[in-house]
C-alpha cells in the first residue's frame, strides 16, 4: 500500500444529499433529449460481465470512457488489471489509461475471489494469464489518487461507474471529500432492495465484498443511482443470444461469445438456470447511462450494514421514516427486451 494512503483521514462526514438530485435525476430519466455524452470512469474487477459491460461502453457514442481503475473482486487485483490491459487491447483502445487500485476491502479480511463464477484467469478460461501487449502497463498512481485527479480536474463532467467492490470509491471519497461535490454521478452495480442477494440471503457480491466502502460510498453527498439485482437479474441473455452475437462477425460480439460458456455452467449449477441463460449485471449500470428510459427507480435512504447476518446487504427506507442517510436512485424495473437488443445492436454494429 502507498504511503499516501496510510495518511487518509479516518472517517468521513455524512452531509444530506442536496434535494436538486432527485429533481436532476428525474428529468434524466423522464427527458433522454436533456441527456449529454457521459464522460466516465469505469472501476471494474473484469470478470465475463466486467469486461460485457466495458466493450459495450466503448461501442456506444453515448458514453466516452476516460479511464478504467481496477479493484479485487473476480480475482485478485492483479489479475483484474490485467485482464483490464488485456480488454482494452482487444478493442483497439490501448490509449485508455488503467490504475490498480485496492487489493483488499477497507476493513475486514481479504475475501475469497470469485474464480468460482469467472474462471482461473477471470475470463473463462480464455488462457490470459499475462499480459498480451508488455508494451501496455498500468499507471504508477493509485486507482484512487486517478479518480481524485481526474474529477478534480474535470469538475462536473465525470461519472463514476463502478461495477466491483466500492473501495476504491471509498478511498477516493477519503482523499478528498469534495470529488462529491465535483462528479457529474455515481452509478454502481451492486446491491438489491427487494430481489434475493446472491451471495447471502439478504447481499449482493459488490456490496458483500467491502461492506465498510460501500456504507461511505452511500453516505457521500453525490448524486448515486443503484443498478441492483432487481434489475440485473431481471435480464437475461441465453444461448440463442449468444450464438447471434458469434454469428455477427463483429469482434466485440464474438470475444462476448467466447468468454461466456464458462459463465453459463455456473449459472446452471448455482441457479439452475436453463438454455444457457445468465444474469446481465455490469452491462445494466451502462445501459443505464445511454438510455435512462429503459429503467424506473425511486429514490430512498439507503443503508449497508457492515457486520451480523445483514452484512453487506442494502437497506432501502421504502416508507421515508427511519434513515436520514443520503437519498440513492433505486433502479426497481427494467424493459429487459429493449436493453437486450440495444445490446447486441452495439456489438454486431461491425459485424459482416
Amino acid at each position: 500500500m502507498r504511503a499516501w494512503l496510510l495518511r487518509l483521514p479516518g472517517h468521513l462526514p455524512i452531509p444530506a444529499r442536496r434535494a436538486l438530485t432527485e429533481a436532476v435525476t428525474l428529468a434524466r430519466m423522464q427527458s433522454p433529449s436533456l441527456n449529454r455524452k457521459s464522460t466516465i470512469l469505469f472501476d471494474t474487477d473484469p470478470g465475463i460481465d466486467d469486461a460485457m459491460a466495458l466493450l459495450f461502453a466503448l461501442r456506444s457514442p453515448e458514453i466516452e470512457v476516460a479511464g478504467v481503475t481496477t479493484v479485487f473482486g473476480n480475482s485478485s487485483v492483479e489479475a483484474t488489471t490485467r485482464n483490464a490491459l488485456n480488454l482494452l487491447d482487444v478493442a483497439g483502445r490501448p490509449d485508455i489509461p488503467v490504475a490498480a487500485g485496492a487489493g483488499r476491502p477497507l476493513i475486514n479480511p481479504p475475501i475469497e475471489t470469485a474464480e468460482i463464477v469467472h474462471g482461473a484467469d477471470g475470463m473463462g478460461n480464455i488462457g490470459w494469464t499475462q499480459v498480451n501487449n508488455p508494451a501496455h502497463r498500468p499507471l504508477q498512481i493509485h486507482a484512487a489518487q486517478f479518480i481524485v485527479e481526474t474529477v478534480m480536474r474535470r469538475p462536473g463532467e465525470i461519472t463514476l461507474v463502478a461495477v466491483g467492490p466500492l473501495t476504491n470509491l471509498a478511498l477516493a471519497l477519503q482523499l478528498e471529500p469534495r470529488i462529491a461535490q465535483h462528479v457529474r454521478e455515481v452509478v454502481i452495480m451492486g446491491g438489491s432492495v427487494l430481489a434475493m442477494g446472491n451471495v447471502s440471503p439478504l447481499a449482493e457480491a459488490n456490496v458483500h465484498s467491502d461492506p465498510h466502502a460501500a456504507a461511505r460510498v452511500f453516505g457521500a453527498d453525490w448524486a448515486l443511482t443503484m443498478a441492483g439485482l432487481d434489475v440485473t437479474q431481471a435480464v437475461q441473455m441465453d444461448a440463442q443470444y449468444f450464438a447471434r452475437l458469434a454469428a455477427s462477425g463483429d469482434p466485440f460480439g464474438e470475444f462476448v461469445a467466447r468468454i461466456v460458456p464458462f459463465y453459463q455452467d455456473f449459472h446452471r449449477a448455482w441457479y439452475g438456470y436453463t438454455n444457457g441463460a445468465v444474469d446481465t449485471h455490469d452491462p445494466s449500470a451502462i445501459a443505464y447511462l445511454i438510455d435512462p428510459t429503459l429503467f424506473t427507480g425511486h429514490h430512498w435512504s439507503v443503508v449497508a450494514p457492515t457486520d451480523g447476518p445483514a452484512a453487506g446487504a442494502t437497506i432501502a427506507d421504502r416508507r421515508g421514516k427511519f434513515y436520514t442517510t443520503p437519498k440513492t436512485h433505486c433502479l426497481m424495473t427494467v424493459d429487459a427486451a429493449r436493453l437486450l437488443d440495444l445490446y447486441a445492436e452495439r456489438l454486431t454494429a461491425q459485424g459482416r
